[in-house]
């Protein structure tokens, strides 16, 4: 139970950047067992790919440099509010935090939409506290709020953005670098099977501090999202399990 009451039917829903702006029934996907969708994430306006897009394997994992391109949130919801509304499934809209009005503006846009739950707000890996803070404070309204924090930086920036007003928060990739040829160093977010450790300690240590968390990062079996929710986790959300190619949900 959070400030706002937050809770999800059921635990399950993807993480942002994953499945796209809206569930789509002819994926395959089975939604049944998921509480809510995140949307991809939504900049205030159209966002172009990174320069030098990329995608390293390594043991354990992959590192994928994008850039979070998308067509800005009033495409967005140009193209998919018809579907947020007639859908049966939560939508929760990952906005990216890039000014601190913008996404005061952005949550403006959205208050009042049927089908629209709440907003995610992510933040990028080197944002400051104080930034943080800002970022939160400007994305209260009537909406709930859940800060996706990087990571590694969980810990230090939970409690903080919850006091600011945050409902929840949730785990973003922790970021890396590999050695590209021909390209120098890339730097990216990670993903994979070896991330899981280090996101399930995360989520421990935040729970036994009272934080309402969401787990994430590096959930491939269906006993992993157990062993999220044994461990504090009120949701669990799926990244790269969600891209193998197979149906098959944890």
């Amino acid at each position: 139970m959070t400030k706002y009451g937050l809770t999800f039917e059921k635990p399950l829903m993807n993480a942002a950047g994953s499945l796209g702006f809206s569930p789509d029934r002819r994926s395959g996907f089975n939604f049944e067992n998921w509480g809510a969708f995140i949307t991809n994430p939504v900049s205030p306006g159209r966002r172009t790919p990174a320069h030098g897009q990329r995608y390293l394997n390594f043991q354990g994992g992959f590192l994928l440099h994008t850039g979070y391109p998308n067509p800005g949130l009033k495409a967005v919801i140009r193209r998919y509010a018809a579907h947020w509304a007639r859908g049966t499934l939560p939508v929760w809209v990952h906005l990216l935090a890039q000014g601190v009005d913008d996404i005061a503006q952005m949550v403006r846009m959205l208050e009042g939409r049927e089908g629209v739950a709440g907003v995610e707000v992510g933040l990028a890996a080197e944002v400051e506290l104080a930034e943080a803070l800002a970022f939160t404070r400007a994305a209260i309204g009537e909406l709930p709020v859940v800060v996706r924090l990087p990571l590694e930086r969980a810990g230090q920036l939970a409690g903080s953005v919850l006091d600011a007003g945050a409902a929840a928060v949730s785990l973003g990739p922790p970021r890396g670098a590999l050695a590209d040829s021909g390209a120098g160093l890339v730097s990216g977010r990670l993903y994979g099977p070896s991330i899981f450790p280090l996101a399930l300690q995360v989520v421990r240590s935040l729970s036994r501090a009272g934080i309402p968390v969401i787990g994430a990062g590096g959930i491939y079996q269906s006993d992993q999202v157990e062993a999220m929710l044994a461990a504090g986790a009120f949701a669990v959300q799926l990244d790269a399990v969600l891209w193998r190619g197979c149906h098959e949900n944890p």
